[in-house]
């Protein structure tokens, strides 16, 4: 029979994201509720390994379900990615009581909870990227505060770039993942996508769909440029000496990552830190809490982390018949 758990932690790992305090919010109270006791580690797996864990109650988690960012901090730690550091991480979680682990973060952040789960600490993982780029789970926690974020600020650059009859190139994250830049694409209305998943660096077909839209009396041109893709500015300036229409570039960055989070991202969230709370008080270790169907469900870490995801076919299917 499985240990009974009686100390849950929580950190946050890698990159920050909308919705990570209503999933730290759910763990803790759900916990609490359950009898349980909670600590909060600070900044990732560099505070576990430096003990900066303190004891958490509901008061802790208070006004905090609307704040973006992460009230619990994160860093990251190339000294956890060492056998050395797990071994000290998983020594430190049973010093502190630490039986059960809340992990909110990315695969990087997976790695990190399967080597603890392997050293003896029950751990469960909860997908929180804004860069949709966890293939067992249909959502991840921040993703939908980003793309309205990022959809919001394409807007307001349309508004200016119609005004000028203007070339306007929009950078938005994702180094290896093109989710943000696809649904940007199809709610913004863009003419382009570049993708990381599969950009050809054709630029002259860019250009020459330029010159045929500006022939047929198209004002402007809006391109979605994935942070993958990058080169946005230099990008400008050879497609403006090509066409002769004014170009100009804009990364929109970390705002995408801060922010109130959506409804949706509120209770997504939720739902899985309370998830988390229910599959430790099962006994259950080395999970990742996914969105799947409609179901909130549970895979292997392992075995999410073996997975591979790909853009949504339809919706890339969906983008060019729009811009027929």
């Amino acid at each position: 029979m499985a240990k009974k758990i009686t100390t849950i932690g929580v950190l946050t790992s890698g990159g920050d994201a909308p919705g990570m305090n209503a999933a730290t919010r759910a763990v803790v109270r759900c916990a609490l509720a359950n009898g349980l006791k909670v600590k909060g580690i600070y900044r990732g797996y560099a505070g576990l390994l430096e003990e900066d864990i303190q004891d958490l109650t509901s008061r802790s988690v208070s006004d905090s379900i609307q704040k973006g960012g992460t009230i619990l901090y994160t860093a990251r730690c190339p000294e956890f990615k060492t056998t050395e550091g797990q071994d000290k991480g998983a020594e430190i979680c049973k010093k502190h009581g630490i039986d059960g682990l809340v992990v909110i973060g990315g695969d990087g952040s997976f790695q990190g909870a399967l080597r603890l789960s392997e050293r003896g600490v029950n751990t469960i993982g909860l997908p929180g990227t804004i860069d949709l780029d966890i293939a067992c789970t249909e959502y991840t926690i921040g993703f939908d505060t980003a793309v309205n974020t990022a959809m919001e600020s394409i807007d307001k650059v349309r508004d200016t770039s119609t005004s000028h009859e203007r070339c306007s190139i929009i950078e938005v994250m994702g180094r290896n993942a093109g989710h943000i830049a696809l649904w940007c694409g199809i709610a913004n209305g863009a003419e382009d996508i570049l993708l990381p998943e599969n950009y050809d660096y054709n630029e002259q077909r860019l250009i020459d769909e330029i010159i045929t839209r500006k022939k047929n009396g198209k004002k402007h041109t809006i391109i979605i440029n994935a942070e993958g893709i990058g080169d946005s500015y230099n990008m400008a300036k050879r497609i403006e000496s090509a066409t002769g229409v004014e170009t100009r570039a804009t990364v929109i960055g970390h705002i995408q990552r801060g922010g109130s989070p959506t409804a949706k991202d509120r209770v997504y969230a939720s739902a899985m830190g309370v998830k988390a709370v229910e599959l430790l008080l099962e006994g259950k270790t080395n999970r990742v809490v996914a969105y799947k169907a409609g179901e909130f469900v549970d895979y292997d870490i392992a075995e999410a982390l073996n997975m591979q995801k790909t853009l949504n076919p339809y919706l890339m299917n969906v983008f060019p018949k729009l811009n027929s």
